[in-house]
């Protein structure tokens, strides 16, 4: 574990020195975005100035800890560089997230984002996206019906226990046998009355920060397709 900490740091760390001074930065949820949101409190103190939005209350609480000037989103029409971690990540820079709850957030921050930057360990990077879990968060009004058309779909979902997201949502972790046409999945993932957000994350990366026993490579999205 201690090593994968220090592959989430050193990516993180590659990561922070996109931050130029003056920008606006979305900051995601999550174990290794929380190694950013340090890395980036470092660069504060050594006098960089940003400000920044974040994706869940606990990103905040960590950001605020860490000196960073955090903004409400609800105030926000556009962000100049989000970063944040991923559960999954291919050469396309299609990503899965969610783990961490907080999908729906990190999807309309990176929506707002001139750019979008992904930190993970090596054992994020796949070779096609669709072993790891697909979360949506569901509207608890809608979360009999939504189970159906899943099960419906061949999605095996499964209600995330004892979780709410800072909605006031439920998850539903889902995983299909096979994730042939990501694009199509995640439009009728989307099209479903009651999901409000999926963790399929196909446009909106730039580019991934991986790193593997502490050297980091550099992913760039150049026109992925399925």
């Amino acid at each position: 574990m201690a090593l994968i900490d220090d592959d989430k740091k050193a990516a993180a760390v590659a990561a922070v020195a996109e931050v130029r001074d003056g920008m606006l930065v979305g900051l995601g949820t999550g174990s290794t975005a929380a190694f950013a949101i340090k890395a980036l409190g470092d660069r504060v103190a050594e006098g960089l100035t940003i400000r920044a939005v974040v994706t869940s209350e606990a990103s905040g609480k960590l950001a605020r800890d860490v000196g960073i000037d955090v903004l409400d989103f609800a105030d926000i029409a556009q962000v100049d560089l989000t970063i944040d971690g991923a559960d999954e990540i291919d050469s396309r820079c299609f990503a899965i997230k969610g783990a961490g709850g907080a999908m729906l957030r990190e999807k309309i921050v990176a929506a707002s984002s001139a750019r979008m930057v992904v930190i993970a360990d090596g054992s994020k990077r796949v070779d096609r996206i669709g072993a790891a879990k697909q979360p949506v968060e569901v509207l608890p009004f809608a979360i009999t019906y939504v189970m159906r058309v899943l099960t419906d779909m061949g999605a095996a979902p499964t209600i995330r226990d004892n979780y709410r997201t800072d909605q006031g949502n439920l998850v539903i972790d889902c995983h299909f046998a096979t994730l042939e046409d990501p694009h199509a999945t995640a439009a009728t993932l989307s099209a479903i009355p009651g999901i409000l957000g999926h963790g399929l994350f196909l446009d909106e990366v730039d580019a991934a920060y991986i790193a593997t026993n502490g050297v980091v490579t550099r992913l760039e999205r150049t026109g992925a397709s399925d």
